[in-house]
């Protein structure tokens, strides 16, 4: 299966996804926010980054603007909770930045690992 990374501050969000992604045969790896995440993709590359939105030191939007630059070919997945802004305004910023798939959570096992499928299956 896939290497995929998980960005996020939150530890039961990362915790969350990556018992998903694991249950589904990915082996997976966590950053606690945007620039610890692009620095793990520059040491060896995953072959998705799923990242939140709203997290200190460097935020979503900024960590795909980065990776998009850096990694144009590693599908990115934006999640997020929200914040003073919906997710759906997040979400829809992320995308037209360059992240292949978005999710507001909560979202679902099966939502996540579609979203994961389809970055796969376009690589």
């Amino acid at each position: 299966m896939a290497r995929i990374l998980v960005i996020d501050d939150e530890d039961l969000a990362r915790y969350a996804v990556r018992t998903i992604l694991e249950r589904a045969g990915h082996q997976v790896e966590e950053a606690e926010d945007g620039a610890r995440g692009v620095a793990r993709q520059r040491e060896a590359p995953f072959d998705v980054v799923i990242t939140d939105i709203i997290m200190p030191n460097r935020e979503g939007i900024e960590t795909i603007m980065d990776l998009r630059r850096d990694f144009p070919h590693t599908p990115v997945i934006a999640i997020s909770g929200g914040g003073r802004v919906g997710p759906s305004d997040y979400l829809r910023m992320s995308v037209q930045l360059g992240a292949r798939g978005a999710l507001a959570k909560p979202f679902t096992p099966e939502e996540l690992l579609e979203q994961v499928t389809t970055c796969l299956t376009a690589i």
